[in-house]
């Protein structure tokens, strides 16, 4: 059962970002079934007056415990934040496992990280999350999927044992993520002696970034009609229509009220996105709430650290068109048409793509500085390497050498100087 509560007064009566409570339910039920829970009952639940023990009033709290012993409910998804005190009084009182919305969302994570890394930035969230209850939040799965099973099993129950095992745990993970981080720095700075421009898939979870992924680099990561079909983040190499090659990120989705534990587990993975050199915010247009799931993936970019770079370095791009009616889709290609930042796609079908590389292609081409060399005759595959990767805008043969004035990116000039040997000369080096 997915319960989501509307809470009328107070700071939790912004907790939905502004959404209808029952889209908030339609996606907490879409992350229990993410994870194969069969959901037999979903309901919004008012709540005028939230009551410190059980948050529900006794009403709601009784009337839900005789739809649970009616259906043989054995776990109930609870869509918000609840005390430790809270969960275990609405256990007692419904005889029924109860997770709220962060444990949900930790399981989620637990079952789909498939990379070393990505499993240890998940484990020290949900150890950071369970250290505060001290309870085997993942075991209760156990009987229909199987359990992720941080610390030991059901036959641990000594607090003090679950609180040193912990401790040492995250001491551990902490150390080894660390390590992770230093590789991941190092990767960075060999990219940048190799230098390809980064290009990063941002976006809510479900909104296509996988498929737009999956189409631009003929790969095939897992893309599935699922929230956080994808969490560890994959990384192919792209060639733009200029023949420029970049390297494209798949990141982890994003979801409204995400978890600190997860974002700041996350983050060593997440500074991919601060190093990109083009953005691009895969939004799903076709989405009743789509304006809104934009908003928590900018106020997820803005605590990472990202400004400026939002408007910037960013395309929207508006996945999905496939679904749109005419009078919506054609609406959208004339917003687009005033906005060159606003890129209509539909990953399936592939309308759009072109462009989108194009944009891309150009935006990076912007950044290129016009330099000049002299080469000799004999150098055919430095000339070959500047009309490959280049502009050229003069060339002037003489009988000692060539002098060629070229149209570069940043990294393609260091590229090539260090490839080739090369340097730069001004005008007045030139003959």
């Amino acid at each position: 059962m997915v319960i989501h509560p509307a809470f009328k007064t107070g700071p939790r009566a912004q907790y939905s970002g502004g959404r209808s409570p029952e889209t908030r339910l339609e996606e907490a039920c879409g992350l229990a079934r993410a994870i194969d829970l069969n959901v037999v009952a979903g309901e919004v639940v008012r709540v005028n007056d939230p009551k410190p023990g059980t948050l529900l009033g006794l009403g709601n709290v009784e009337r839900i415990a005789a739809l649970i012993q009616a259906e043989e409910i054995e776990v109930v998804i609870f869509d918000a934040a609840l005390t430790p005190v809270q969960q275990r009084n609405l256990e007692t009182e419904w005889k029924a496992k109860v997770i709220d919305r962060t444990g949900l969302i930790l399981e989620i994570f637990g079952e789909r990280a498939r990379t070393r890394e990505g499993q240890m930035q998940v484990e020290l969230a949900a150890l950071s999350y369970q250290r505060s209850r001290l309870v085997r939040s993942w075991t209760h799965l156990e009987r229909q999927r199987g359990g992720f099973g941080f610390i030991g099993g059901p036959g641990e129950s000594q607090i003090e044992m679950d609180r040193r095992l912990i401790d040492e745990r995250i001491v551990r993970i902490k150390k080894d993520l660390e390590d992770v981080k230093r590789t991941r720095a190092l990767h960075r700075q060999a990219r940048k002696r190799v230098p390809y421009p980064v290009v990063a898939l941002v976006g809510y979870t479900n909104a296509g970034k996988s498929t737009l992924f999956n189409r631009l680099t003929k790969a095939s990561v897992m893309a599935a009609d699922l929230l956080f079909a994808t969490l560890d983040p994959t990384m192919r190499r792209v060639h733009l229509p200029s023949g420029r090659e970049i390297i494209l990120s798949d990141t982890v989705g994003f979801i409204s009220d995400l978890p600190t534990e997860l974002v700041a587990a996350f983050r060593a993975t997440l500074e991919e996105v601060l190093e990109a050199d083009v953005i691009l915010h895969v939004r799903d247009v076709a989405h009743p709430e789509s304006d809104g799931q934009k908003a928590d993936v900018e106020a997820v970019l803005a605590g990472l650290g990202l400004g400026h770079e939002i408007t910037d370095a960013m395309f929207e791009v508006l996945n999905k068109t496939d679904l749109l009616d005419d009078v919506r889709r054609d609406a959208l290609l004339a917003q687009a048409e005033r906005d060159p930042k606003l890129r209509p796609i539909s990953a399936i079908t592939g309308d759009g793509i072109a462009a989108l590389l194009a944009a891309v292609d150009a935006r990076l081409s912007a950044q290129r500085q016009t330099v000049g060399y002299q080469l000799r005759h004999e150098d055919g595959a430095a000339m070959a390497w500047l009309y490959a990767h280049g502009e050229v805008l003069d060339r002037t043969d003489t009988d000692e050498n060539t002098e060629i004035t070229v149209r570069l990116a940043p990294e393609d000039i260091q590229r090539f100087e260090r490839q080739y040997g090369a340097s730069k000369v001004n005008e007045g080096e030139r003959r």
